[in-house]
């Protein structure tokens, strides 16, 4: 039965949206997935997608195989004229035997550098949802 599947909270996981230099010589918005935790997590599944009132993007799915420890991994790039809309990355995955699930909005407004904190894992500045 459906209410018998039991999903825990998720902790040690982050979505960070960064500003970075790319080959041509100008910099690009990266999205990443990033795994805090002491432990690997599996079958990494991320859909995204931006909305508002008024306007839908197209849904986007991702998927990350493996994600080990205190590491993080870029899964997509993001244009600037998105950061008018609210962003919704929904993430399951597993650890061990166990899924999990979160879901990580980005408000309108708030992909800027007016927002930007250090990013650890991945030693640049950036704005994250945890």
């Amino acid at each position: 039965m459906k209410k018998d599947i039991q999903v825990p909270p998720v902790t040690g996981i982050e979505i960070a949206i960064v500003l970075e230099p790319n080959a041509e010589g100008t910099k690009d918005w990266n999205v990443y997935v990033i795994n805090n935790k002491e432990v690997a997590i599996e079958m990494i599944v991320i859909v995204s997608q931006g909305f508002s009132e008024t306007k839908k993007t197209s849904v986007f799915r991702r998927r990350v195989d493996f994600l080990a420890p205190k590491t993080a991994e870029k899964f997509e790039m993001m244009q600037p004229e998105l950061f008018d809309l609210d962003n919704r990355f929904q993430v399951s995955f597993f650890e061990g035997n166990q899924i999990h699930e979160k879901t990580f909005i980005f408000e309108a407004t708030t992909i800027q550098e007016g927002f930007f904190r250090n990013i650890d894992v991945l030693n640049i500045q950036g704005v994250s949802c945890k």
